[in-house]
């Protein structure tokens, strides 16, 4: 896994570092459960901040829904592939991005935009940056946000209940990235989102391909996480099967070993980028997000 301290210097060091004075790609970002593109206090200061710090570089926050309360719903309640189908129209039609972009994920933001990578190609999406995501998903909900605890406790609730019963299935995004180490063979058949985009029913080369094209994965894990069960499906690793105790990293999972994604290649080849930072869920400072992600948004200005 690559060191946090070696990663960022060294981009700087190649001159890929902040003040060239030219326009990075463009930047898309996906928020996470319970907030909006537009949120002052979070997506929309991210947005704000990329704007002052990459002066000409085109920042698309993505809402889904009309408005941004319809935002907020649909992402507890709106099918994720149905969202993920959106946002691929909105890329596909958006102008600033037919060069390509840079893309980041905040929470389950970064699995759907991987879903994103993984079906829809063009635009390209260069780098994929996920800030947290789930990418086994996640097996429980220990803790959750502010004004949506009380949702979340309907979640928790429900997916007690029945997870993979198509009706949940359907209408609860959570359900769509639950992963139960204990009904591994409920979660393939039945779940419609992630065991899809992971290729757990049967290899779909152009997923594989897809993914495949990125020039770097970057995925941050928090590394005092208490909202994420487990926290290493931050960095794509989960329970092992059978049982909600121990858990593997990437490298030993099934996925990896048979390198059904592709990701296998991709780490031998210096794609995959895991890095961690103090803190609970989503919780960084300005000064980590400017000195170890702003710099991965600029490395394609002098390969592309």
């Amino acid at each position: 896994m690559a060191a946090l301290g070696v990663v960022v210097p060294l981009l700087l060091g190649l001159g890929l570092g902040l003040g060239l004075g030219h326009a990075a790609p463009p930047v898309v970002l996906w928020h996470g459960m319970g907030d909006s593109c537009c949120n002052p206090r979070s997506m929309g200061y991210i947005r704000g901040l990329l704007q002052r710090r990459l002066p000409g570089t085109y920042v698309l926050s993505l809402r889904i829904g009309a408005s941004v309360l319809q935002d907020v719903e649909n992402s507890f309640f709106m099918n994720a592939n149905d969202q993920v189908r959106e946002v691929c129209g909105q890329l596909a039609a958006d102008p600033h991005l037919k060069g390509g972009y840079n893309a980041i994920g905040f929470s389950q933001g970064g699995q759907f935009l991987r879903a994103v990578a993984q079906r829809c190609p063009s635009p390209p999406m260069l780098n994929l940056i996920s800030v947290g995501g789930q990418h086994q998903g996640v097996f429980g909900f220990p803790r959750c946000p502010g004004e949506s605890s009380h949702i979340c406790d309907w979640i928790r609730k429900t997916l007690d209940l029945g997870a993979y019963t198509p009706a949940v299935q359907e209408h609860l995004v959570q359900a769509e990235y639950w992963h139960d180490p204990l009904r591994e063979e409920d979660y393939r058949k039945s779940s419609i989102f992630l065991a899809d985009i992971n290729q757990e029913r049967g290899i779909n080369e152009t997923y594989k391909k897809n993914l495949m094209a990125l020039k770097r994965f970057v995925m941050v894990k928090f590394l005092n996480d208490t909202m994420v069960d487990p926290p290493i499906s931050e960095w794509f690793g989960f329970y092992k099967s059978g049982q909600a105790k121990e858990t593997i990293p990437l490298r030993e999972t099934p996925l990896y070993t048979e390198d059904r994604l592709g990701l296998q290649e991709m780490d031998k080849a210096g794609k995959l980028l895991f890095l961690g930072v103090e803190g609970e869920h989503l919780q960084f400072s300005e000064q980590w997000f400017c000195a170890t992600i702003l710099p991965f948004l600029q490395t394609l200005l002098l390969t592309t």
